[in-house]
């Protein structure tokens, strides 16, 4: 399942209605961005996260779907949120639930790093200093490779 939204989200109530009923799950591994009021050139007033309608739905879709064909994993959600935001406001949910702690752990990890890496979002940063685009860090590229070679199955 997946959306993207301006509203905010409950944490706790997305993982209820998630696992509902489920008793074939042992491992949910839940993670939150947040805004941060900090960046490498200084504080953030505010983050615009734009995106393109339908297209990043129709993305965000592929890349949970091959997370389910790389893990066993009973449920997943990703929830990513666009608009204007400030410090402290949620950004995105990623929810992964399997039978075993490995498969949820690492297919939580592999739709972090895609999110940070290849998701169709952009944000901007506005400070005291003005806006600016975010470019994307060499870091996260690095995270993210680990995942294209052969599929990572883990139970």
């Amino acid at each position: 399942m997946i959306r993207v939204q301006e509203n905010d989200f409950d944490i706790g109530k997305e993982v209820r209605d998630l696992t509902a009923g489920r008793t074939d799950i042992g491992a949910i591994v839940t993670f939150t961005g947040t805004v941060r009021d900090s960046a490498k050139d200084g504080a953030i007033a505010s983050m615009t996260l734009e995106h393109y309608p339908g297209m990043t739905e129709k993305e965000l879709a592929r890349i949970e779907k091959e997370a389910n064909a790389r893990w066993p994993l009973q449920a997943s959600l990703i929830i990513h949120r666009y608009g204007r935001l400030t410090p402290g406001d949620n950004i995105v949910l990623v929810v992964t639930a399997s039978a075993h702690r490995h498969a949820a752990f690492e297919a939580a990890e592999f739709l972090m790093d895609y999110l940070k890496t290849n998701a169709p979002f952009w944000k901007k940063e506005s400070s005291g200093d003005g806006e600016n685009w975010v470019d994307a860090r060499q870091s996260d590229d690095g995270a993210s490779e680990r995942w294209s070679g052969p599929r990572k199955a883990a139970e």
